[in-house]
């Protein structure tokens, strides 16, 4: 018995290294997909996520477990460190749904259909909701999962595990990525704008014309009905913009020039 005490004791003395290893690439794994399209949504449970989370785990810990420290194991300040990693990580992907939020925000606000609501996650217009739920759809069948995985496997080569984020290096990313979202989603719902503009333009001049006639009564449906068609006609477009930027991304998660 005592002999297997002894045993049992060794193995422990030998399991324990690898097991804090692998939990401090949960640290960086969970912090990542808490804020990952799709799989860190509000609409998906937390059970879920943390399924997902531990399945990402077993998929990045092979390639990098033998890449931690034993002098970072058990210690506070790697956890934090490796938090703050996978919390860059997953926000730098969370700030393409925010493109796609804003683009759908400004298309209802031209299209005057910002007065309808979804009903899943932050209240948001119809066709805001509409937009994000096709681009995550886009972007889980292109392999989303498979280009985070790789994502999060070769972050260790950038920030290898221990290490500190440096303040001013991280706020001109952040200062970046929003900057490039706010673009994006601008970009995305520049042709609504235009075509708002130049509608209302000449709605102006029918009325200066016509003033008997009410033009508002007749021109708001027209707007909205044009509007949709539009965005059914170029909702394939733009879903491809947006995946050709989340692609640029990923082949370059830490890259502010392009």
């Amino acid at each position: 018995m005592t002999e297997l005490i002894a045993i049992l004791a060794d193995l422990a003395g030998v399991a324990e290294p690898m097991v804090l290893g692998w939990f401090l690439i949960f640290v960086r794994v969970g912090a990542a997909v808490a804020l990952l399209p799709a799989f860190g949504d509000q609409m998906v449970p937390q059970r879920v996520k943390l399924g997902v989370a531990l399945a990402f785990s077993v998929v990045v810990a092979p390639p990098v477990i033998d890449r931690i420290p034993n002098e970072s194991l058990g210690a506070l300040t790697p956890l934090l460190s490796e938090a703050a990693v996978g919390l860059m990580l997953g926000i730098g992907l969370r700030f393409f749904i925010f493109a796609l939020q804003i683009a759908g925000m400004v298309i209802a606000q031209a299209t005057s259909l910002a007065q309808l609501f979804g009903i899943a996650g932050e209240p948001q217009p119809v066709i805001a909701n509409i937009l994000t739920l096709a681009a995550l759809a886009v972007a889980v069948a292109a392999g989303l999962h498979v280009r985070a995985a790789e994502m999060m496997i070769l972050s260790y080569d950038l920030f290898p595990p221990g290490s500190v984020l440096p303040a001013p290096d991280l706020l001109q990313w952040g200062l970046h990525q929003a900057g490039r979202a706010t673009g994006l989603a601008l970009s995305l719902a520049a042709p609504f704008v235009i075509g708002s503009l130049l509608y209302n333009v000449a709605l102006g001049v029918i009325n200066r014309a016509m003033p008997q006639l009410m033009v508002a009564f007749v021109g708001a449906p027209a707007l909205t009905l044009g509007g949709i068609a539009l965005f059914a006609l170029a909702a394939p477009l733009m879903l491809t913009v947006w995946m050709q930027a989340l692609d640029a991304y990923l082949a370059d998660p830490t890259g502010v020039a392009q």
